[in-house]
C-alpha cells in the first residue's frame, strides 16, 4: 500500500492519517455489536472519514455561497445536506437554522393545526352518535 503523508503529529513525524485514532476507537467501540478493532480497520475508518469530511467540504464551498466570501459556513453545510442526494442522509444531522421565534411560530401552528383536526374528529363522531 503507498503511503500517503497528510500530517505530522506532536513530535514531528509523519503520520498517515490526521483525526485522533483514540477517538475514532472509541466511537467504534460505543457500538455493541463491536468487541475488537483490528489497527488496519482503525486506520482506513480513518482515511475515509477524512475523505469524506473533505469531499463535503469541498462540495459545500463550491455550491454555496463560500466563494463569495471565501469561506465555508453552516448554511452552506446544511445546503448541501439538503440539496444532494448524496449528502441526503446528514439532513437530519444538519438542518437549516431557524430563529428561535420562527419555530415557536411554527408550533403554534401545529399545535393549532391538532386541535382543528381533534375538533373535527369530535364532530363528526357526535353526528354519527346522532344519527344511530
Amino acid at each position: 500500500m503507498a503511503e500517503v503523508v497528510v500530517g505530522r503529529d506532536k513530535c514531528g513525524e509523519q503520520r498517515l492519517v490526521s483525526l485522533p485514532l483514540s477517538r475514532i476507537r472509541v466511537i467504534m467501540k460505543s457500538s455493541p455489536e463491536v468487541s475488537s478493532i483490528n489497527q488496519e480497520a482503525l486506520v482506513l475508518t480513518a482515511k475515509a472519514t477524512e475523505l469524506f469530511v473533505q469531499y463535503l467540504a469541498t462540495y459545500s464551498y463550491r455550491h454555496g455561497r463560500g466563494k463569495e466570501k471565501k469561506a465555508l459556513t453552516y448554511n452552506d453545510l446544511s445546503n448541501a445536506a439538503e440539496e444532494s442526494e448524496t449528502f441526503q442522509f446528514l439532513a437530519d444531522i444538519l438542518p437549516k437554522k431557524i430563529l428561535a421565534s420562527k419555530y415557536l411560530k411554527m408550533l403554534k401552528e401545529k399545535k393549532d393545526e391538532e386541535d382543528e383536526e381533534e375538533k373535527d374528529d369530535d364532530d363528526e363522531s357526535d353526528d354519527d352518535e346522532a344519527e344511530s
